[in-house]
């Protein structure tokens, strides 16, 4: 099909694809929409735990990868976290802020602000083609031509790719956009899951599968501290989760596509420094001669670990009396407690990764515009580009700000 006179074509459906659709259609723009599954916006209504954590009013550099943040913040402050709570507000969507610069819909439905961008691309005209894969996407400097797996074509004066990276490929991000763009010669930074859970090392996990703690974590390699993290981790069958480990998985994942030795280091007892850590067990274990080592341990940590750590420490069995434990095995156990160390061994796959990094490299788009330098009349937008963020609301507010500076631009004469 051709629809005469489109000026803005936008591949990708989510929440970048509709920012920029809105903007484009804001500036006087024909805009059509070509989304691959059955609906825009899935995604959405997984973001926050179906709350959807809309952004973070924090813009700092530490919470961004992959570009420089040069080239990040230029496009973050054109489109800053205020401006996506006025947005949203103009839309009937109310937002307030809650720990952490986290920002929430006060309504506390993620379908919630699917509809209210649905219902704004239908005040502005937007067409939405849902069921439109696009296989094919070329340009012969005036016009582009986009087609579709089902023998659909559309023609456009401007194309602003927003199809997502490879995260939750069950919705819709297939990695199908590097492939578009590489089609067209951009350079595409290999894609690797990141804010997902990490793979470990060690036979004994099925013993502490569920366990939860409020500790700490990093990332080693070679002895080099790559990130650290605090917060709420939860030990699994195959290795650890939380969003401590989610914002861990994008240094794990960098070491792993470098074929580097990478370590999770877990603190138990992340306010304590080591030697009240070894004090407290030396003198838990001396006061208590009678007594087994587990039941000594007992309220020190969650029990379930207990066993294992003895184990590591190297006691026979962990129903040794404590006027029994060896001093180096009692140091041992203290050394555990503070740092305790798994082989890193992957992630998790793609079906359960929240964002992508890697994508299309950042020096071939302007931040100004997110016009490509390489194709004249293409524009990129959300994850497709090589910028993702912390858990926390930052990936979607790249997914706004990118959306609207596409938009703005793609539409402007």
């Amino acid at each position: 099909m051709t629809l005469q006179g489109l000026t803005v074509l936008v591949v990708g459906g989510g929440a970048a694809g509709m920012m920029a659709a809105l903007v484009a259609a804001e500036r006087g723009g024909r805009v059509v929409v070509l989304e691959r599954l059955g609906q825009p916006g899935k995604k959405i209504l997984l973001t926050g735990n179906g709350r959807c954590n809309i952004t973070n009013t924090r813009l700092e550099s530490a919470f961004y990868h992959g570009a420089p943040f040069s080239f990040t913040d230029r496009v973050l402050r054109s489109f800053p976290p205020p401006l996506t709570m006025e947005f949203f507000k103009s839309l009937g969507l109310v937002c307030v802020e809650e720990e952490g610069g986290r920002v929430y819909p006060s309504c506390g439905q993620a379908s919630a602000v699917l509809s209210v961008l649905r219902f704004e691309m239908e005040r502005r005209n937007v067409q939405v083609h849902c069921g439109a894969e696009v296989r094919r996407l070329s340009s012969d400097e005036k016009t582009f031509k986009a087609e579709t797996k089902d023998g659909r074509s559309f023609l456009a004066d401007r194309v602003i790719v927003a199809a997502g990276g490879k995260a939750y490929p069950q919705l819709g991000s297939d990695g199908s956009g590097f492939d578009l763009l590489a089609a067209l010669g951009h350079r595409v930074i290999p894609p690797f899951p990141v804010l997902v859970q990490l793979n470990l090392q060690g036979s004994f996990l099925k013993e502490v599968d569920g366990v939860r703690f409020n500790g700490g974590a990093a990332v080693v390699s070679h002895g080099q501290v790559m990130r650290e993290e605090v917060g709420e981790i939860q030990l699994t069958s195959y290795g650890a989760s939380g969003i401590p480990i989610m914002d861990l998985s994008r240094a794990a994942g960098e070491c792993l596509r470098d074929k580097r030795p990478a370590h999770l280091e877990l603190r138990l007892l992340p306010n304590r420094a080591p030697q009240d850590i070894l004090a407290d067990v030396q003198n838990r274990i001396s006061s208590r001669h009678d007594e087994t080592l587990e039941r000594a341990l007992v309220g020190i940590v969650h029990n379930k670990i207990i066993p294992v750590l003895i184990q590591m420490a190297g006691f026979k069995n962990r129903h040794v009396a404590c006027r029994q434990a060896p001093a180096q095995n009692v140091e041992n156990l203290a050394g555990l407690l503070n740092r305790w160390s798994f082989l890193i061994t992957g992630t998790q796959a793609w079906d359960r990764a929240h964002a992508t990094a890697g994508g299309v490299d950042s020096t071939e788009i302007d931040p100004g515009t997110l016009r490509s330098k390489i194709v004249p009349g293409l524009f990129l937008a959300g994850e497709v580009v090589d910028v993702d963020g912390d858990c926390g609301g930052f990936n979607l507010q790249w997914a706004w700000s990118s959306g609207y500076v596409a938009g703005l631009h793609a539409a402007t004469p």
